[in-house]
């Protein structure tokens, strides 16, 4: 079945997880994904572990899970492009992509003639995209950009942890969010240049910057403080603007641990039927809850009581109850109950592939479900420069003996 970016090369000389994760949405969506690795040593991330690969026969390989998670159906070619010979495959390959994307600092590809300006010349309708830490232009243009530093940064860090008044403090989401919207970003940003090429055949830069990305997904927050004037403060589980819609306490496990829940009451209506289940109706008419606006203004007074109704009932009952209602609510799961959920599984979310060195290797799949296009599973994370030849030979014509010559000189 045809892929929805089918025809469409990609010359991925991007590292780590933003770029990465972009081209790997390319790939999914059928685009050739051609990888650009040093030889010997390749992306960063493939030495980011454990954990690692365990082959047929339970030994750990030298494939890192952090880069098996984000370089699905891509080709891996080794080239030094420090070297004049490797700059040269580097540009041949420019010539007959259509996408180029790099996550290089600011400059530092023009010292190889590798920039956008260089390329362009060669390939007028390139779509070349820089991910970098602060972007192209501006005082901070030159620092190297990390996710974590972003995070703080772009304010992501001050509206997530506990209530200082709690003890709360500072705290940085559990996954890489930065480099992963920024990645999310990118590919929407080289689809629209895509189009804007095969419309008119000029190529563009993209500039992608991980402080721009990390200001734009505060949404709500961000426009609530530039409406306001006043920067909201961390609110641990609970939702600045809606209440009830937080973590809640429910009665212990079985085998005395604590236990909790979700809440996310969106509406009056909700709330109402969560009183229901609750056995405290007479809190829905209650003047001081009975609207969203009265439940933000009298937050204090309302929780405690919720607290201590929830506290009466386990987790499965609680959930049972609620969903019987369409209450919005939910369990908290670690990953091996995720990856064991009856709807993630009927979703496809995990899917297996066969690896060099590993029959069935499990990843996490793509959300993207395209009725007509599906993404595709055609190829593992590539192992280290496994289809150096194989891409020389069919996109550039080079001969074995000149390949042979690449690899004598540590170009390839």
């Amino acid at each position: 079945m045809a892929a929805s970016l089918d025809g469409i090369r990609v010359l991925d000389l991007s590292r780590v997880l933003a770029g990465p994760w972009c081209t790997q949405n390319l790939a999914d969506l059928g685009a050739e994904v051609i990888k650009i690795e040093r030889p010997g040593t390749g992306d960063d991330t493939r030495a980011w572990g454990p954990p690692f690969l365990r082959d047929d026969e339970g030994g750990e390989t030298r494939e890192s899970a952090y880069f098996l998670g984000a370089n699905r159906n891509k080709r891996s070619v080794t080239c030094d492009i420090s070297t004049p010979q490797g700059q040269e495959i580097v540009r041949a390959l420019a010539a007959r992509s259509q996408v180029f994307v790099e996550n290089f600092k600011v400059g530092d590809l023009a010292r190889y003639g590798l920039d956008y300006e260089s390329l362009k010349r060669i390939n007028p309708a390139l779509v070349y995209c820089s991910i970098t830490g602060f972007g192209q232009t501006g005082p901070y243009r030159d620092r190297a950009g990390y996710d974590y530093v972003v995070q703080g940064m772009g304010g992501l860090m001050s509206v997530t942890g506990e209530r200082d008044d709690l003890g709360g403090g500072p705290q940085k989401v559990g996954v890489a969010v930065a480099d992963l919207f920024t990645g999310l970003y990118a590919t929407v940003a080289i689809l629209a240049a895509l189009r804007h090429a095969e419309r008119t055949g000029e190529g563009q830069q993209v500039d992608m910057a991980l402080l721009d990305t990390q200001v734009a997904m505060l949404a709500n927050l961000g426009s609530g403080y530039l409406v306001s004037g006043k920067a909201p403060r961390r609110a641990g589980n609970a939702h600045l603007n809606i209440v009830p819609y937080q973590v809640i306490e429910v009665a212990p496990r079985a085998d005395g641990e604590r236990d909790f829940i979700i809440l996310a009451v969106g509406n009056d209506a909700q709330f109402g039927r969560l009183c229901e289940a609750a056995g405290c109706p007479q809190l829905a008419s209650d003047e001081r809850f009975a609207t969203n606006r009265a439940r933000v203004t009298h937050r204090e007074v309302l929780v405690p009581l919720l607290e201590e109704v929830f506290r009466t009932r386990r987790k499965t009952e609680w959930l049972a109850l609620l969903e019987s209602l369409k209450v919005p609510c939910g369990a908290i799961n670690d990953l091996s109950e995720v990856f064991a959920d009856e709807q993630v599984l009927a979703r496809g979310m995990v899917t297996e592939w066969p690896h060099p060195h590993a029959r069935r290797l499990r990843l996490v799949a793509s959300p993207m479900k395209l009725g007509g296009t599906p993404v595709r599973q055609d190829s593992a994370p590539p192992l280290l420069g496994q289809h150096t030849r194989e891409v020389l030979a069919s996109v550039l014509d080079l001969s074995p003996g000149q390949m042979d010559d690449l690899q004598a000189g540590h170009i390839i």
